[in-house]
């Protein structure tokens, strides 16, 4: 027992798995905080789509609150897509920072795929012309797919 709580200190103190940590999180926040953007928007469009969230019921009047809005759309597809991009990072990610990587290559990959999360965000409910949204879509894509060559790379046990 305490040798297996000696391995999880030097996770720990590992610089890499910290910066990974501080940068799954940073992401992580950002994908939670779509969900509650997205209840946000509901809520202010009047735009519901299971009547036991219409505020005034099942009744008549509550029946047109049953609704698609394109701004709540919006939201609710750019969470979606960091859905879809975002736990890949989580997980190819963590096996990234175990396969020891240098520290600033690691730092690099982390930063811009952060970065290119949140311009993604930003692109996506501006909304920005394209090809902003497609670029920092593919910037973070890439970004992991160098992460998961890496992890082969290393570990390739095939």
């Amino acid at each position: 027992r305490i040798a297996e709580m000696a391995k999880l200190t030097q996770l720990i103190e590992n610089e890499i798995f910290r910066a990974y940590a501080t940068y799954a999180t940073i992401v992580l926040l950002k994908m939670m905080l779509m969900s509650a953007l997205t209840g946000y928007f509901r809520m202010r469009r009047k735009a519901f789509v299971n009547p036991e969230d219409v505020p005034f019921g099942k009744t008549e009047a509550g029946k047109k609150y049953l609704r698609t809005d394109p701004d709540v759309e919006r939201v609710r597809r750019n969470h979606l897509n960091d859905l879809e991009n975002i736990v890949p990072f989580f997980a190819i990610g963590l096996l990234y920072a175990l396969s020891g990587p240098e520290l600033s290559t690691a730092l690099l990959h982390f930063r811009i795929f952060t970065g290119a999360r949140i311009l993604h965000t930003i692109a996506y409910l501006t909304p920005l012309p394209q090809p902003s949204r497609a670029l920092t879509w593919a910037v973070g894509y890439v970004v992991t797919i160098s992460m998961a060559y890496k992890v082969l790379k290393t570990g390739l046990y095939l």
